[in-house]
């Protein structure tokens, strides 16, 4: 692994000897914890909390939240068979992931996109050095977090900035657990593709002492993951050629659908006739390293106040490297040559005729060996304030949450031209030789394939954070009304973004030496298994040659290199927002216990954002202003929120809310920087002035919850967003000169100007989602320690896709349903789930805003089982995707596969302590 976080291990080192200092320097009494399943404790140890007793605290929390949210507690997520912390949200009503090459990474919340989510560790907004305002879960330890709540229901005293919901992580502090606490753990997982054994290690020191505390946790994980991919197929319209008048291509393409087809081509048709655009075969091996350090010093003299000192940090660090072997049928100087099979049935309803065989005279094929070494640093450093004086109680909280993530990218692309055959197969595509006597085998013919460029590029985020809050509360006694709240808040938001790329053609910068001259056979191959080790390529039958990554990044990278980035992709957003907000708590009695939460948030946010505007210069060449462009907006709103709920019964909660929430504009949108098209006369610009994506939502829910830890709950809720950011026409430049490419005049032109603006309209997503936690033993003592944890959301949306044709489509990434279900065994030494996650079809892209592409559902079994040794150690057994689940995707229909990825099932072995 050629990419490690040992730039964080001197500070991490110094952190845990600090603290390790600290927690010893005075005696504590050691706290007692039930064993798993235990209801009894006759000594004075640590031992390791049970499932039962997680899911309990859980739903604990639910029932004391304001509004609608769901809580997973530490022993959850540490029980839980997962990869990250997005895997253990998986389990959350409402709450589904994206998985990229067979782990988790961003959350979604009732099937909205991830930017439409607000995540905040220890109540500071989360920087992650995604670029966007969406936060990438994966680079967190699990092993980390206290406990997670997703609050689906804001109150006026919530950060605004969600419209899904908002997702609230917390880190583990030292009066959570009074004494002195010693916990660690460390486990090999096995990957059944890669066959590498991978280390993960963690450690977590506590300690109390009077009236301070010390707490550091340090998680330290490697992960090897490989991927095999039969895909990147997609339609591609018959426009390719038929739309370059006067061609041999265009003729020929005609000619051969009237031959093979019997299709006579008309210009309406240049859409609603495709064929397969690519078929690539591809390996990735995905190298992980990460690290996370927690730390919290708190000073806690009574239960009326306490003051706490939080920091959070940690890297993590990613080599991938990607082998494809790809056929390009749709290339520049290639078209039909004969149809062997077409499809006029299947999608007919469309209008659509599939070519599903076809020979080409022309395909152009690939070799790409590409690198991606990624690293990300984060950190987070806040402090809070709790105080309660008689009826009054402030909190205090502020910090800094920064990341930076750079990314190193290179591609070696060698290309080989001849006639072949694409079609689709069962489950994919595949580029075979053809009938033509100059065709090849793609997969064996190093001599053919001649270089054409090792290209480069460099990308650095920088993402920082400051906020800082106050609120303040009066409680009342004997009234209807219970508290007043009110509060303010202040964030300073700065996103800045670099990137640059560059192509190395020859020995030297400049140099185009090896260009058409250089072959692929001219570098050493190694069969792409013996690249990444492990297991036979999984997708289909295959096997092939190609040039190691390493051997790329040491012969083609002139001594010294590095991509330099470039002014023209320069941007710079600067968001500041000033939040005040006032609430009022009622308690009342209408037959039954009601309690009313009722307030509102009014905000203001001014925007700086910056870029490079590109310009002609006179000699015809393309340039940028000598500066920055800047340009400034703002906004403000009033937020109001309403929560209530009755207690019907003790065990019987009727549950309502609705409030208006918002989610602000991607950073990307905002940034203000203009690209010039001098062919077309037009100009594409950032835009600071955009506003927020508004929602107003109201949700209703009933919960029942019963003995022994368990709930049944049901909701309905509704939502209607409105004013998505949608790219328009928004004004005209006069006068614009434009030059030849000699430096001469070519003439003078209105350019029209396109932004990113709220676009006018609405459109609603409603559904239902339904809890259900069951513990067997109500029914009999038999079953006590068995029980069930499931859910389902079953999902609508009135938004249409954005497919030109009018085809209907769905929202992108919106699955109409998703579940989960946990059986469970816990009690005594004992613990063992069966976890299945499913989430149901979704629209992946709109392919050349055409044709859609849909991403099958996809479910998944975890199994986990422990047991406990001792009252201090505790084995544990985890498999993650036992069944070996795929992933597959299809354009329009399942007959037209564009997906087949296998990543393999993950098992793990380790021991965990508790002293």
């Amino acid at each position: 692994m050629r990419c490690t976080s040992n730039r964080l291990d001197r500070s991490s080192q110094l952190l845990l000897g600090v603290a390790l200092a600290a927690l010893t320097a005075v005696p504590a009494t050691a706290q007692t914890t039930p064993a798993a399943g235990d209801d009894a404790v006759v000594d004075e140890e640590i031992v390791v909390s049970g499932y039962r007793r997680s899911l309990e605290e859980a739903i604990g929390i639910k029932r004391e939240t304001v509004g609608f949210s769901d809580s997973i507690v530490a022993t959850d997520i540490a029980d839980f068979p997962e990869q990250n912390l997005s895997e253990a949200l998986q389990r959350v009503p409402g709450v589904t992931i994206e998985r990229e090459k067979g782990l988790g990474t961003r959350v979604n919340v009732r099937g909205l996109p991830t930017e439409f989510t607000f995540v905040s560790i220890n109540k500071l907004a989360t920087a992650s050095g995604s670029g966007g305002r969406d936060v990438e879960f994966d680079i967190f330890a699990s092993e980390l977090i206290q406990s997670v709540t997703v609050q689906k229901s804001p109150t006026a005293a919530d950060e605004e900035g969600g419209i899904a919901g908002s997702v609230s992580i917390r880190t583990a502090r030292p009066f959570d657990n009074p004494g002195l606490r010693l916990v660690g753990g460390v486990e090999g997982a096995y990957n059944s593709i890669s066959q590498k054994i991978d280390p993960n290690f963690s450690f977590l020191a506590s300690n109390t002492f009077g009236d301070f505390g010390v707490l550091v946790s340090v998680a330290k994980q490697q992960r090897t993951n490989r991927t095999d991919s039969n895909s990147g197929i997609n339609f591609r319209p018959i426009a390719r050629w038929t739309d370059r008048t006067g061609t041999v291509y265009r003729n020929q393409a005609i000619s051969v659908l009237q031959r093979d087809a019997g299709i006579t081509f008309t210009d309406a048709m240049k859409n609603k006739i495709v064929f397969l655009d690519k078929v690539g075969d591809r390996v990735y091996q995905n190298d992980q390293d990460r690290l996370g350090i927690s730390g919290s010093v708190q000073y806690k003299p009574s239960e009326s106040f306490s003051l706490a000192l939080d920091a959070f940090i940690g890297s993590y660090d990613t080599v991938e490297d990607e082998y494809d072997a790809a056929g390009y049928s749709a290339s520049s100087n290639s078209t039909l040559e004969t149809i062997h099979e077409f499809d006029a049935t299947t999608l007919s309803s469309s209008g659509i005729v599939v070519l599903r065989d076809v020979s080409y005279t022309n395909t152009q094929h690939e070799f790409l060996s590409k690198e991606y070494l990624t690293e990300t640093d984060y950190r987070q450093f806040g402090g809070e304030m709790n105080w309660e004086a008689g009826n009054w109680k402030v909190t205090a909280l502020g910090g800094y949450s920064g990341a930076t993530r750079t990314l190193d990218y290179a591609n070696l692309k060698h290309v080989a031209y001849a006639p072949s055959r694409t079609r689709f197969t069962e489950t994919g595509g595949e580029t075979i030789p053809s009938a033509n006597p100059n065709t090849i085998d793609m997969y064996n013919a190093p001599t053919r394939y001649l270089f054409e460029a090792y290209e480069t590029t460099r990308e650095e985020i920088k993402d920082d954070k400051y906020a800082a809050q106050v609120d303040v509360s009066y409680g009342f006694d004997d009234l209807f009304i219970k508290r007043i709240n009110v509060g303010g808040r202040y964030t300073n938001k700065t996103n800045q973004r670099q990137y640059g790329e560059e192509k190395i053609q020859g020995p030297t910068r400049g140099s185009t030496a090896y260009v058409n001259v250089r072959r692929l056979g001219d570098s050493p191959l190694t069969n792409v298994i013996d690249l990444v080790g492990g297991t036979d390529y999984q997708a289909r039958d295959l096997s092939w040659s190609q040039i190691s990554n390493d051997y790329a990044r040491d012969f083609f990278r002139p001594d010294g290199f590095v991509t330099p980035f470039a002014n023209a992709n320069y941007a710079k957003v600067k968001e500041a927002t000033f939040a005040g907000y006032a609430m009022v708590d009622f308690e009342f009695e209408l037959g039954v216990p009601v309690f009313v939460n009722l307030g509102g948030r009014y905000l203001r946010t001014d925007i700086h954002s910056e870029g490079f505007h590109q310009i002609q210069n006179p000699n015809g060449t393309t340039g940028l202003t000598a500066a920055p462009v800047a340009s400034e907006g703002s906004y403000e709103k009033f937020l109001p929120s309403f929560n209530i709920h009755a207690e019907l019964t003790d065990s019987l909660i009727l549950r309502a809310a609705a409030s208006q929430t918002l989610i602000r504009p991607a950073l990307g949108d905002l940034a203000y920087k203009r690209t010039a098209s001098y062919n077309n006369f037009r100009f594409t610009d950032g835009n600071p002035g955009l506003k927020p994506t508004y929602a107003d939502q109201w949700e209703v829910g009933v919960e029942k919850y019963l003995g022994g830890g368990g709930i049944l709950s049901a909701s309905y809720f509704w939502k209607k967003i409105k004013g998505v950011v949608q790219n328009q026409l928004t004004g005209e430049v006069k006068g614009v000169t434009v030059y030849n490419a000699n430096g001469t005049v070519n003439g003078i032109y209105d350019f029209d100007v396109y932004q990113p603006v709220n676009a006018e309209g609405s459109y609603k997503v409603s559904g239902f989602e339904l809890n259900a936690v069951i513990p067997f033993g109500m029914f009999a003592d038999w079953a006590d320690g068995f029980g069930v944890n499931a859910n389902a959301t079953f999902l609508d949306s009135s938004l249409t896709g954005q497919s030109s044709l009018g085809i209907p489509t769905a929202p992108i990434g919106l699955a109409d349903n998703s579940y989960n279900a946990t059986v469970f065994y816990d009690k005594g030494p004992l613990s063992v789930r069966v976890s299945y996650n499913r989430k149901g079809a979704y629209v992946e892209r709109i392919e050349r805003n055409m044709y859609p592409v849909y991403r099958d559902a996809y479910g998944q079994f975890d199994v986990a089982a422990s047991y406990q040794l001792t009252r201090n150690f505790r084995v544990e057994l985890q498999g993650i995707n036992i069944g070996n689940a795929k992933t597959t995707g299809y354009t329009m229909d399942p007959s037209f596969p564009t997906t087949y990825e296998f990543s393999g099932s993950r098992i793990s072995l380790g021991v965990r302590a508790q002293f």
